[in-house]
Parts: C-alpha cells; structure tokens; sequence
C-alpha cells in the first residue's frame, strides 16, 4: 500500500519566490512572476518522492535474518531525513527501529526489537531504507510500515512480513494395544509455524486415517500428533509433517514380534500385582518395626530425661541443705537453756559431772548385788558430801 501526500496535508510552499521577486524589475513583473511560479512549481516536485515496499509478503524463517526492503523513488539520499519503520497492527504502533540526525535511535524502539534491527547507512545515501530483521520470531509475523517524512514530504510503505518456523523432526512412540491386538503408534512434531500438515502413510505410500489428532499452540509454535492403530505385521509405517516447501519424516518397522508381545503386558501386570502385595507386606513390616524403634528410642529419652531431673533436683536439696543446717545450728546455739542434772534420778549405769550439766556411761564388771549397790550409793553419798564442805574423804 503506497500513499503519497505533503507533510501536514498542505501544499509545499517555496519560500525562495518572495526572495527573488525583490530583483525583478518593475517593467517585467509580470514575465518574473510567470517565471518565478513555474521555477517554484518545479522545486516543489523536486522534493516530492515516493517510498516503495515489496509488491509481495516477506517471507521469513524463525532464527534466521530477513531483509525488509523499503526505498525511495526516485533514488535521492535520505540521509538527512527521518527514516522510521514501526508495528501498525500492534497496540500503540510500536516503533521497531528509528534513525534521526544521522544516528539510530533506541530510546523509543520497543523492547522486543532492540538489538535485532539494523539500518545500512551507506544504502541510505542510495535512497535504500531496508531494515535488516535479526534472529527472526514467530511473534514478528505482521505489518511493518517504513515512512520517511522530509521537510515539506512525507511518504510510506506496508511491508507485510510471512514466518515460518520448522519444527524438529517426527517421533513415532508405541501406545500399546487393544481389546483386538492392535497396535496404537502415535506420531507427534513440535515448533512448527504456521500449523502443518502431519500424516501417517504405509509402506506403499498410502495414507492412513487416523483416530485421534491433536494440535496445540504456543510462544513457539505448533505441537501436532496423530493415533492409529496397526493389526498388520511386517509394514512400514511413516509419518510425515510439511510445511510449505518444508518437509521432515520419520519411519519405524512393524514386525510380528511386537504383536506376540501383546499378552506380555498381562504377565507384567501380574508380576507387578505380587511384586506390590510383597512391596506393601514389607514396608507394613518395616514400617512397624520402625515405629516400634522409635517408641524405644522416646523411652530412653524419657528416662534419661527423668534421671537428669531426679539429678538436679537431688543436688538443689543438698545445698538448700548445706544452707539451712548451719543456720539451724547457730539458732540453736542461741536458744541454749541452762540444764542442772539430778544425779539421784539418774539411770545406775550413768554418772553426772560435778557441775551437773553433762552424764556419762559408767563401764562396771559386774553386776552389784543389793549390799554392794547400798554400799556403793552410800560411798557416792559420801563423796558428795565431803566436795560440797570441803572435807577430805577417808580412803
């Protein structure tokens, strides 16, 4: 799509025919005028010019650069005017590359195409405004306008951009079988823009209908897979995705081997079932014998905890102890009544000190009979009564 119209919608103005009316004449104004009008009406073409795109799409390949062409025409420079390239389908016209004032400017360019785009200034000279699309994403698919505004002329280009991204290659998997025997292959590719074409063929190159098909996209392309199922042996099956003039394949070889093996996932589903149940008897087992370890283990931590409080109790009664034993001491000692013994009430076996405060254990040989006691007692009598006149006893 190409448009050409004066910047701002109004005619070009070539202010240099007020400058030269001044020279003119009077007698020949009229010849001047007519001559100023058409030199006035040439320079004006001379600044009009027209920017030209691809009549057709760009195609591009995810990963790889592309060339968005874009020139002017005729081929004058464009180095001294603003060459701008910008998203008019995207939200807020993104602008994806901007040159002014003879430098490249990235304070505007939108976030997903900085340091992917490039200008040739030297083309620029030529009148080649090309931008140059780096590493190339299925998300650059889309309008590009290229517009190149001169002081008095503004123009513009649509460059329609085409991607295409090729996938990896195809994988076959085996699903298993059904009820009859049969073999389910599924084939499935990934990354692949736009949406291509997958198909499952036979040996001889027919293609087979298949059962179930799936398609799914996402930030990197199309992920597409196909299902069918095989009840013949000793055939080639392969799966093929296209796109374009692109093309990838994949082939794998069906042999009877397969389809004896079809009562073998029975026999694995036995031995599973047994091999759980023993599975699930030992771990009940180690599972009990582990809980019960570990109810010893509490005991023992438990009792071990019992006997460090017993421990630490034990020592705060012996000093609370060294505490309060001195201190009962002295308040007994201050608490002291004075005591006088009656030596006539004692027990025969014990003897009171002169001053009768203290008794002690008397050590006899025999046992006294009543004379010697009556003697004994009458001696002490004696004794006592001589201490208290100061008398000396008799031996």
């Amino acid at each position: 799509m190409l448009s050409e119209r004066p910047l701002g919608g109004e005619t070009p103005v070539n202010t240099s025919l007020f400058s030269r009316s001044i020279l003119c004449p009077p007698a020949m104004k009229f010849i001047c005028w007519t001559l100023l009008i058409i030199s006035g009406i040439a320079d004006s073409r001379s600044e009009q010019y027209k920017v030209v795109g691809p009549a057709d799409a760009v195609l591009a390949v995810a990963g790889e650069d592309v060339i968005l062409p874009c020139s002017v025409k005729p081929s004058i420079s464009v180095v001294d005017m603003r060459v701008g390239w910008s998203r008019p389908d995207q939200k807020d016209s993104q602008i994806v590359h901007l040159y002014e004032n003879h430098v490249d400017k990235s304070t505007d360019q939108s976030q997903s195409y900085r340091g992917r785009t490039k200008l040739n200034h030297q083309e620029l000279q030529r009148g080649n405004a090309s931008l140059k699309l780096l590493s190339v994403r299925v998300s650059d698919e889309g309008l590009y306008k290229c517009f190149i505004p001169s002081k008095s002329w503004y123009d513009e280009a649509i460059v329609n951009v085409s991607v295409e991204a090729v996938g990896h290659p195809p994988v076959i998997t085996i699903d298993g079988f059904d009820d009859s025997g049969g073999l389910h292959l599924q084939c499935e590719s990934e990354g692949w823009y736009p949406e291509p074409v997958l198909e499952l063929l036979n040996s001889e190159g027919v293609s087979l209908s298949s059962e179930t098909t799936e398609t799914h996209r996402n930030t990197d392309g199309f992920k597409v897979k196909h299902t069918i199922t095989v009840h013949d042996s000793d055939n080639k099956i392969h799966c093929r995705v296209k796109l374009r003039h692109h093309e990838l394949e994949t082939m794998i070889i069906i042999t009877s081997n397969m389809f004896n093996s079809s009562s073998t996932p029975v026999i694995m589903i036995s031995v599973f079932v047994v091999v759980g149940v023993i599975a699930g008897i030992l771990i009940a087992v180690l599972a009990h014998k582990n809980k019960e370890r570990i109810q010893l283990q509490n005991e023992h931590r438990q009792l071990q905890d019992d006997k460090r409080r017993t421990q630490h109790e034990r020592d705060q009664l012996l000093e609370s102890l060294k505490i309060l034993i001195p201190k009962a001491l002295t308040d007994l000692r201050s608490h002291r009544v004075n005591v006088i013994l009656d030596a006539d009430t004692a027990h025969p076996h014990l003897i009171v000190s002169d001053d009768a405060k203290q008794v002690y254990q008397a050590k006899l040989v025999r046992t006294l009979d009543k004379t010697e006691h009556a003697a004994f007692k009458d001696l002490v009598f004696q004794i006592r009564e001589a201490e208290r006149g100061g008398e000396q006893v008799p031996p």
